[in-house]
């Protein structure tokens, strides 16, 4: 196993839109897969849910970290941790936001697996009926990677 530059760790969240997000409620640790978007403009990343534990938790203690990887194969694998720090988003910049969520998304889609998406659904499983989705950003504080290549 080998680490990862910044660089390197970067260009695996620019290349993924889904990981596993970490958070902590109650003392206790939770992860939870997530679909993300690495947001270069301000080095953090974008994503959105609904009301429930997760929110509640990250509200409560806004210190997180995620996980995304790249595997071809046991011996052949890539994965980029951050740490950072929860920010809910508001008004017109959560909207902006959300928008830049779902055109980034997109292109990582078109990019990487040749594939037209129109919907958010069409990638993301969230439903929220008539409430409003809660979007937020992961303020990147930290970044590793380690890779294994056979």
């Amino acid at each position: 196993m080998a680490e990862l530059t910044i660089s390197e760790s970067t260009g695996i969240l620019r290349n993924n839109y889904n990981g596993h997000l970490s958070y902590i409620s109650q003392g206790k640790p939770f992860v939870v897969p997530i679909t993300f978007y690495f947001d270069p403009s301000d080095n953090s990343i974008i994503s959105y849910t609904g009301e429930g534990h997760k929110i509640d938790a990250m509200r409560k203690n806004p210190s997180v970290s995620m996980v995304t990887e790249q595997i071809q194969s046991l011996v052949n694998w890539k994965s980029a941790l951050i740490q950072g720090e929860f920010e809910e988003l508001e008004g017109s910049y959560a909207r902006q936001k959300l928008h830049d969520f779902f055109e980034g998304v997109k292109s990582i889609i078109q990019r990487t697996e040749n594939k037209e998406v129109n919907f958010i659904n069409e990638f993301s499983s969230k439903s929220y009926g008539r409430g409003t989705p809660i979007v937020y950003k992961i303020k990147i504080q930290e970044i590793t990677g380690r890779k294994r290549e056979a």
